[in-house]
C-alpha cells in the first residue's frame, strides 16, 4: 500500500484528469489550458503528518464538512461560507432492508441539509472558494438543486447568482431559487443545451462561469461523504477505533461528479493508510436516459450521448456524461461496481415504497436509486452480508406533484394496481393467491427478527390473523405441530435445522404434511435446489422480491 506523506504547508493544485497537467487553483481556470478537459481534481501538500492523530482531532472539531479542511480547497478558514451542512445521519433500514434480504442496508440521508439536498456540500465548498477568489457574480446551470443550494450560500456570501434551467426543472424549483435573489433564465431544451447556452451567456458578459471550479467543488464535497460515512461506520462496527468503508456506495447518477468525488475520498484514505479496502459503487440511471448504464452493458468505456432524454426526472436527464463515465467505468474495473437503470414508473413506485416502510419521505433522483437497489439485489450483484450504504439525495417536499406532472399521471394510474410494478411476479401475493382456504393462523419461521417481525405486522395489521414466530428450524416444527397452523412461512437459510430440513419434516408427516408452505429466501439456489421446492411448496419468494403494504393488502383481499 502507497501511503501520502504531506508536507507542511498546504498548497493546492488542480490536475488535468485527462492529460494530467497541473495549474494552481484560481478564478481563471475553466478547464485544462493544455487539453481543454472541464474535470480538475484538486491535489494537496498540506500539513497533515500523522494521518491516525488527525481522524481523532477530527472527532472533537465542529460537526461540519469543514471538519475534513485540510483536504478541502481552501487555504484562509475566514473565507468559509457555512450553515452546518454535512454531518447528516446515516440511518439503518429496518423494515425495507429486512424485506430485500439485507442484513446491512444504510441510508446517508442528505435530506437534512440546510437547503435539503446533498448538493449544499457542493454550494459550500464551491461560495467559499469564490469568495476567497474575489468572485461576486457567477453563472450556473442547474436542474434545481444546485442553483437552490448555490443561491442560498451566494447569499450568505454577497456573490450574484445567474442560473440557467432547463425546461422540465419544476416550476418550485426554480422560485426557490428566485427566493434568494438569483437570477433564473428558463430555457426550451435539454439539460445540455442548457449548459451551452449558460457559457456562451457568460463569455458574451464576461461573467465567471462555475464550470472549472463546479467539478473541483463537486468532486471535493462529496469526498466528504465518503469520510463521514467511514467514520460513522467505524463507530458502528469498531467502537470509533478505525475508519470502515461500506462493501457498496450506492447513487443516482446523471453527470456523475456524486460518484467520482466518493470515490475519490476513499481513494485519500486508502493512500492515507486509514483504511485497507475500497468500496464498490453502484451508479442507477433513469432508463429513459442512460448513456453510461447502456455502454457498461456492451463493455465500451465511451458512452454515446443521448441526444433527447425521455425521463421526466429532470435532475438524471444529462445525456452526455463525456469523460466523467470514462472515470467511473476505469474505477469499476480496478474496484469493482455496477451499473444499472430503472424506469420512471419503477421510481415512483419505490418512492412509495421507501416511504411507507421506512418513512422516508425522498426525491424521485433518490428513488431512481432504490428502484435501482432492488434489482441489484434481484440480480444477485448485492449479497445479504454486503454492507450497503445508499446516498438520500433529496426530499420530496415540495416538488413531487411538479416533477410527476400531467404525463405521469397519464402513464401511471395509481387506482390501477395492474400498472404499477410494485411486487415481483415470483412474490408471497402470488403464492397465497392460488389458495382457496380461509388462513387465519400463520407460523413464521425465520432467523431475521427484523423480516420477521415485518411480515407479523404487515399481517396483523390487514386482518385478524394470529401470527406465530419461531426463531429456527427447530422450534418452527414445534410450533406448526402445537398450533396446527393454516400456513407456514419458511425461510431456508438457518442454524442446524434449516428450511429444508423443516419442509422434509413436514412432508413426512400426516398431522403436517398438507399445510401450504412458502418459502422466502436469500439463498442462491441451484437448479436441483429449486425444482426440490417446486414439488414441496406452494411458493418461492426469491431474493430481490420484497414484501409492502400494498402487497399484504392484496394477499388479506384474496384470502378472505
Amino acid at each position: 500500500m502507497t501511503h501520502h506523506t504531506p508536507s507542511r504547508k498546504k498548497h493546492i493544485d488542480l490536475e488535468c484528469i485527462n492529460c494530467h497537467t497541473r495549474v494552481e487553483l484560481d478564478k481563471h481556470v475553466a478547464g485544462c489550458p493544455r487539453c481543454g478537459e472541464n474535470i480538475l481534481e484538486a491535489r494537496y501538500e498540506h500539513n497533515i503528518e500523522n494521518p491516525q492523530e488527525w481522524v481523532q482531532q477530527i472527532k472533537h472539531r465542529n460537526p461540519s464538512l469543514w471538519r475534513y479542511h485540510e483536504v478541502l480547497p481552501i487555504y484562509d478558514l475566514n473565507n468559509i461560507v457555512s450553515m452546518g451542512e454535512g454531518s447528516t445521519p446515516l440511518i439503518k433500514s429496518q423494515a425495507l432492508g429486512a424485506s430485500l434480504g439485507l442484513k446491512h442496508l444504510y441510508i446517508k440521508d442528505e435530506r437534512q441539509g440546510p437547503t435539503g439536498s446533498f448538493k449544499d456540500r457542493q454550494a459550500t465548498v464551491a461560495i467559499s472558494a469564490l469568495k476567497e477568489m474575489g468572485v461576486d457574480e457567477v453563472v450556473v446551470a442547474s436542474t434545481g438543486n444546485v442553483a437552490i443550494a448555490y443561491g442560498a450560500y451566494g447569499a450568505r456570501a454577497g456573490i450574484k447568482l445567474w442560473a440557467f434551467f432547463p425546461s422540465l426543472t419544476p416550476g418550485d424549483k426554480m422560485r426557490e431559487a428566485a427566493l434568494y435573489g438569483t437570477e433564473v433564465i428558463k430555457i426550451t431544451g435539454t439539460y445540455d443545451q442548457t449548459k451551452e447556452i449558460a457559457a456562451r451567456y457568460a463569455k458574451s458578459k464576461g461573467i465567471f462561469l462555475d464550470r472549472g471550479i463546479k467539478s473541483v467543488a463537486a468532486i471535493e464535497a462529496m469526498k466528504t461523504l465518503s469520510y463521514e460515512i467511514a467514520e460513522q461506520l467505524g463507530n458502528i462496527y469498531d467502537n470509533g477505533e478505525r475508519l470502515r468503508p461500506p462493501d457498496w456506495f450506492l447513487q443516482g447518477v446523471s453527470g456523475g461528479m456524486g460518484p467520482i468525488g466518493v470515490g475519490k475520498g476513499f481513494r485519500e484514505m486508502y493512500d492515507f493508510g486509514l483504511t485497507d479496502t475500497m468500496p464498490a459503487l453502484g451508479m442507477v440511471q433513469s432508463a429513459a436516459c442512460a448513456p453510461m448504464t447502456e455502454a457498461f452493458e456492451r463493455g465500451q468505456r465511451v458512452a454515446t450521448p443521448i441526444e433527447n432524454p425521455g425521463t421526466i426526472i429532470a435532475t438524471l436527464a444529462t445525456g452526455n456524461p463525456g469523460r466523467a463515465y470514462e472515470l467511473l467505468y476505469d474505477y469499476v474495473q480496478e474496484f469493482g461496481g455496477h451499473f444499472t437503470s430503472a424506469t420512471d414508473e419503477e421510481a415512483f413506485t419505490a418512492m412509495r415504497v421507501v416511504a411507507q416502510m421506512d418513512g422516508l419521505s425522498v426525491e424521485p433522483a433518490t428513488a431512481v436509486t432504490f428502484a435501482g437497489l432492488f434489482r441489484m439485489v434481484r440480480e444477485g450483484v448485492i449479497k445479504p452480508d454486503d454492507v450497503v450504504v445508499l446516498n438520500c439525495s433529496g426530499h420530496t417536499l415540495p416538488v413531487e406533484k411538479q416533477i410527476l406532472g400531467d404525463q405521469w399521471q397519464r402513464s401511471v394510474d395509481l387506482s390501477d394496481h395492474d400498472q404499477t410494478p410494485a411486487v415481483p411476479e415470483e412474490g408471497l401475493l402470488s403464492a397465497l393467491e392460488q389458495m382457496t382456504a380461509q388462513v387465519r393462523r400463520v407460523v413464521v419461521i425465520e432467523d431475521n427478527q427484523d423480516a420477521a417481525r415485518l411480515i407479523q405486522r404487515l399481517l396483523e395489521a390487514r386482518g385478524s390473523y394470529e401470527v406465530i414466530l419461531a426463531r429456527n428450524g427447530a422450534e418452527g416444527i414445534e410450533a406448526i405441530r402445537r398450533h396446527q397452523p393454516d400456513l407456514v412461512i419458511t425461510d431456508l437459510m438457518m442454524p442446524d435445522v434449516d428450511g429444508f430440513a423443516v419442509i422434509d419434516i413436514m412432508k413426512d408427516d400426516p398431522e403436517m404434511g398438507g399445510i401450504p408452505v412458502v418459502v422466502i429466501t436469500a439463498k442462491e439456489l441451484t437448479a436441483q435446489e429449486r425444482d426440490r421446492l417446486s414439488t414441496q411448496t406452494h411458493h418461492l419468494l426469491q431474493k430481490g422480491s420484497f414484501i409492502d403494504e400494498e402487497f399484504i393488502e392484496e394477499l388479506v383481499d384474496k384470502l378472505d
